[in-house]
């Protein structure tokens, strides 16, 4: 399977032209192009609406099909990406281009084939795969496509909260001006300068010890540094040649939980509580608690894993 990098298509794909496009009305069933909901992560994209979904890349992964309705292969594909998306559960926006009635978008990309399937990674193309792949290769380029867009800092997921917006000097809605230290860690995220944010981040939790958005944020790029250049398959087999090994498992749960694999995390860190002496168990019970405050305390998989500890704790 080929790996991708965000680097890949820098340089043969052109997308400046369409960045700063203002939207020209909505997508298909009034459904804002660049704004998936929970349980609609699908949106059909325009050459006038592309803009929104390059904007929205910041926050989430966004997997481009550009596809035609005379396309058999398109037909064959276009279920199997849809499949897979919706069971990321927001995490991945699958945003659908009709090549022929999007011709600027179709040459923007070089689409010489279709399918075509490519990722938008903080506003950078990321190649997937051309043709009608099986569904297992689907779901293996995606998870390299989360790693990707985890050590790019775009670890968001559709449907949560959206900063407060006012409106600009021309009418259009604009966002909310960051807070100075959340804007400093932004800004450090993207230079890949994780100590800097997690200071920037531990700085505004100090001012505002109720400042929610700084939890997040410090959680999650405090997992970014911690799987930053770690080699997957040399951390899985340290894991596996000792079980009891706090940090061991912490790295593959941490990477896990980075690549999208939130049960197996889970389960592998209940798994090392359960195998530790009690008065050894406390940096694990933490470490959940950790990421639990980064998928999420009412997803369903939190719920579920929560239940465990508890079940183990009494």
């Amino acid at each position: 399977m080929t790996e991708i990098s965000a680097a890949a298509l820098r340089g043969a794909v052109d997308l400046s032209s369409l960045r700063n496009r203002p939207a020209a009305g909505a997508a298909p069933d009034g459904q804002d192009a660049g704004t998936a909901q929970p349980g609609g992560y699908i949106v059909d994209v325009t050459d006038a609406t592309f803009g929104q979904i390059l904007e929205l890349s910041r926050t989430v992964p966004i997997v481009v099909d550009l596809w035609a309705e005379w396309c058999g292969p398109c037909k064959q594909l276009g279920p199997v990406l849809e499949k897979v998306v919706n069971e990321h559960a927001g995490r991945l926006v699958l945003a659908k281009v009709d090549v022929d009635a999007n011709p600027q978008l179709a040459q923007s990309f070089r689409a010489q084939s279709i399918p075509m399937v490519v990722a938008l990674v903080a506003g950078q193309p990321v190649p997937m795969f051309t043709g009608a792949v099986p569904e297992e290769q689907v779901r293996q380029v995606v998870e390299q496509l989360l790693q990707v867009a985890a050590q790019n800092g775009v670890t968001g997921t559709v449907g949560a909260k959206e900063p407060t917006e006012t409106a600009g000097e021309d009418g259009a809605s604009e966002p909310a001006p960051l807070p100075p230290l959340h804007a400093e860690a932004f800004a450090a995220i993207e230079t890949g300068d994780f100590a800097t944010a997690i200071q920037a981040y531990e700085k505004a939790l100090a001012e505002n010890p109720r400042d929610d958005e700084a939890r997040a944020g410090l959680g999650q790029v405090r997992l970014l540094d911690r799987v930053q250049g770690v080699d997957l398959q040399q951390a899985r087999g340290a894991a596996a040649a000792a079980p009891s090994d706090v940090q061991a498992q912490f790295l593959v749960a941490d990477l896990d939980i980075s690549g999208g694999h939130v049960d197996d995390a889970f389960g592998r860190l209940l798994d090392l509580f359960g195998l530790l002496p009690a008065d050894e168990r406390t940096p694990v019970r933490e470490r959940l608690v950790e990421l639990f405050g980064l998928i999420g305390p009412n997803d369903p998989r939190v719920v579920a894993a929560r239940n465990r500890l508890s079940s183990l704790l009494f």
